[in-house]
């Protein structure tokens, strides 16, 4: 995990292919988001910033409220998809 958490632009690869996956097997975007969150918060307790954009993200999750987290989890998985 910690050679994807390395460089942002292969974090988001990998997590755009997790999306991917998880819609192929038929998971509503809501059970994606929450997977998102948990993952969130899994990475905020136990893995520490690799670059500055993770930098960035932790921060702002750390300051966030549990809305906020969740919508900080939505755009993420939104902007993998984007790309």
């Amino acid at each position: 995990m910690s050679t994807v958490l390395s460089n942002f632009a292969t974090w988001k690869h990998f997590l755009a292919d997790r999306v991917s996956q998880a819609k192929k097997a038929g998971m509503t975007d809501e059970t994606i988001s929450t997977l998102a969150y948990e993952i969130g918060s899994f990475l905020d307790e136990k893995v520490d910033p690799k670059n500055e954009e993770e930098r960035v993200l932790k921060q702002l999750w750390e300051v966030g409220d549990e809305a906020e987290r969740k919508t900080i989890a939505r755009l993420m998985v939104k902007l993998v998809q984007e790309s």
